[in-house]
């Protein structure tokens, strides 16, 4: 029996409510100080708060395994990300509001910046998402067609935009055609299995196309693609735990990836403070809560520690308007690692702290990873987390006799 299985069979609807507050790529690695980025923050709510919760670490995937963020995320919320691959291109187009039809491929699009084959910015500078949408704009009213493949253009936040082909004879066996890295050529898409060679072609056409288009814009003059997905099958998190859960995110990926399993979505503006405002405003119509901040991960990527560290001590100063709501149980972890010594997401396990009322409290004194390492909470598998969560808000019956 799985253990999906196993807490659908002892889930219960009692209206106590539960907060999973995702900071997106929080773990990290000490750096000049031989603090982390989460350790060097002044954050004295999540310290304070640190001192009665359990403490603890997630491996999102498994040991050593790197996640991307649709793993990730998937990983917190009870599935095994090892059996539901869920590609990015269809959680970005979800997100977006994109119209995707039986048979359609999506793919995450980066805008980039190119000289001659060799990219020197993977996201043309983050440029601005009021510009993005422009350049979308243009590309829509050049590009309908590519090699038979119908295409149609959603714009995205900063230099991100999702691209939907649709025609017969599409797959999702193809590879990203992003090296995810600068300064190395462009990488074109190629087939993963038979019956990909359709798509690969289709996808190669797409990206010379959108140079010829783009050759005189800067910084964005090319696009890098990957992610190419079409809608899943997967079970739902209503009818899994019996909650009513709702995701509060402004960047289109988590939003498409809480609509695939089954979450309400929340308007919450542009602003962390929209975020956290945006909890409290709807806090009586759902019972899980899932609040993703994205700016942690995206400092990291930067590779910018003291950009991560204020992030994190942004979101403690808001803290306290979701601990004024006295949620029955508050887990504030990530999805993965994104040390900015590595400006990238990594395989080191997250930290996460758990406040309920049945938490048993270790000695910690703050927050951060070495105090996890050694916190009540363990080292445990990160789709665990949802049952923990579940038992601590007493929404799990007895299993067996």
């Amino acid at each position: 029996m799985k253990r999906m299985d196993v807490l659908k069979s002892l889930a219960t609807d009692n209206g106590r409510k539960m907060i999973l507050l995702v900071m997106d790529g929080l773990g990290g690695l000490p750096g000049p100080e031989g603090k982390t980025e989460l350790e060097a923050a002044l954050k004295p709510n999540m310290d304070a708060l640190a001192q009665e919760s359990e403490l603890g670490l997630l491996d999102m995937v498994d040991v050593g395994i790197t996640p991307g963020s649709g793993p990730g995320h998937l990983s917190l919320f009870g599935y095994d990300p090892l059996e539901y691959s869920i590609g990015r291109g269809i959680l970005e187009a979800m997100g977006v509001g994109a119209l995707v039809g039986p048979g359609d491929i999506c793919a995450r699009g980066n805008f980039c910046t190119r000289d001659g084959d060799i990219i020197t910015d993977r996201r043309a500078g983050r440029i601005a998402t009021e510009k993005s949408a422009l350049v979308v704009q243009k590309l829509a009213a050049s590009i309908k067609e590519v090699e038979g493949a119908r295409v149609a253009f959603y714009p995205g936040k900063e230099h991100r935009f999702v691209v939907v082909f649709s025609g017969e004879g599409l797959s999702e066996d193809v590879s990203d055609a992003d090296p995810q890295l600068e300064g190395v050529p462009m990488r074109p898409a190629r087939p993963t299995a038979p019956g990909g060679e359709r798509m690969a072609r289709v996808a190669n056409a797409f990206i010379d196309r959108v140079g010829l288009v783009l050759q005189a814009e800067s910084p964005a003059n090319a696009c890098l693609l990957r992610g190419f997905s079409s809608a899943p099958d997967i079970p739902l998190m209503p009818d899994l735990y019996r909650i009513k859960p709702v995701a509060v995110a402004t960047y289109p990926m988590y939003k498409g990836l809480a609509k695939l399993v089954g979450m309400s979505v929340a308007d919450a503006g542009e602003t962390l403070e929209h975020l956290f405002e945006t909890v409290g405003r709807i806090y009586d119509e759902y019972d899980y809560f899932y609040v993703h901040v994205k700016y942690t991960d995206s400092r990291g990527e930067d590779g910018d520690f003291e950009g991560k560290k204020k992030v994190v001590e942004t979101v403690d100063a808001l803290l306290p308007r979701l601990l004024r709501l006295s949620p029955d149980v508050l887990v504030i972890t990530g999805d993965h690692s994104t040390p900015s010594l590595m400006s990238g997401h990594s395989w080191h396990p997250v930290p996460f702290l758990l406040k309920s009322d049945y938490a048993r409290r270790g000695d910690s004194a703050s927050f951060g990873e070495s105090q996890c390492r050694v916190g009540a909470g363990g080292r445990i598998d990160g789709r665990k987390l949802i049952g923990l969560m579940l038992a601590h808000a007493r929404r799990l019956e007895k299993f067996g006799a």
